[in-house]
């Protein structure tokens, strides 16, 4: 698999001056450029490919970052999620707005994942052409997936020390969780801070569908995410989310595409 389902994206802009494409007097004309700035990928719930646990659900994000000045900047979005009893996957994948905003977050991209034959695909929305890229899928619906999870104690090389908390049972829309709290505390100069920093994730997972209902991360360099499904349908999901769309090319970046014929 060569990339994680990521949800959100930013784009560092910048110009480039090609001779010639603006005409005689391109080279006369002031250009315009931006340096700095940051590319986020905000990772999401992973779903995987577990049989015979079939659903249909909505996913809500909610990403606070606090800003030096004591403030903070919200942003949501929503977006559907499902999965059949053969294991294949479907997401849609949405941008964020401002929270409270009359800006809605909009789908931007769906993902299927076919573990059968091993492909995943993405089908944009609005490239033009319609598009999926297709890639290699590599996890087994055979597979036993789990949390990661920190054990209690100090980390290597004085780097600071982990806590581990079991929280107990948790009923999410029906569906029974085991809660987990796992904090970690980085000593000063562990990777640049001149100050401890503590990073925790909460989360309640759920053992019949494979996956967390909810999640909370916290972490001072990237703000605090909350994850939480809601809408949970037990059940064989709409067989049509797992073809792909009509009139779309599909475009092979599976390794064996790119070997000689």
């Amino acid at each position: 698999m060569r990339r994680p389902f990521a949800l959100f994206f930013s784009v560092i802009l910048g110009t480039t001056l090609v001779p010639g494409a603006y005409g005689q007097d391109a080279r006369q004309r002031p250009i315009t450029v931006r340096e700095g700035g940051v590319s986020e990928a905000l990772q999401s719930i992973f779903i995987p490919p577990l049989l015979n646990a079939p659903f249909t659900a909505t996913v809500h994000t909610e990403w606070v970052k606090t800003m030096a000045d004591g403030g903070s900047v919200t942003v949501t979005n929503h977006r559907r999620i499902a999965r059949d009893s053969r294991g294949h996957i479907f997401q849609e994948r949405a941008t964020f707005s401002p929270k409270d905003s009359k800006t809605p977050s909009v789908i931007s991209y769906i993902q299927i994942v076919d573990p059968d034959t091993h492909v995943w695909y993405d089908c944009f929305l609005f490239s033009q052409p319609h598009t999926c890229t297709l890639e290699d899928y590599g996890l087994s619906p055979a597979a036993t997936y789990k949390p990661e999870t920190v054990t209690t104690g100090p980390l290597p090389n004085h780097m600071g020390v982990s806590t581990h908390e079991d929280l107990g049972v948790r009923f999410v829309e029906g569906v029974a969780t085991t809660g987990t709290r796992d904090s970690v505390k980085f000593n000063a100069g562990t990777f640049g801070n001149d100050r401890p920093l503590t990073t925790s994730r909460e989360f309640w997972f759920a053992e019949s569908l494979g996956f967390n209902l909810v999640s909370e991360v916290s972490d001072p360099r990237t703000g605090k995410q909350t994850f939480t499904v809601t809408d949970i349908a037990l059940g064989e999901p709409d067989p049509k989310l797992f073809e792909l769309p009509d009139g779309f090319a599909i475009v092979d970046h599976r390794a064996s595409a790119d070997e000689p014929k």
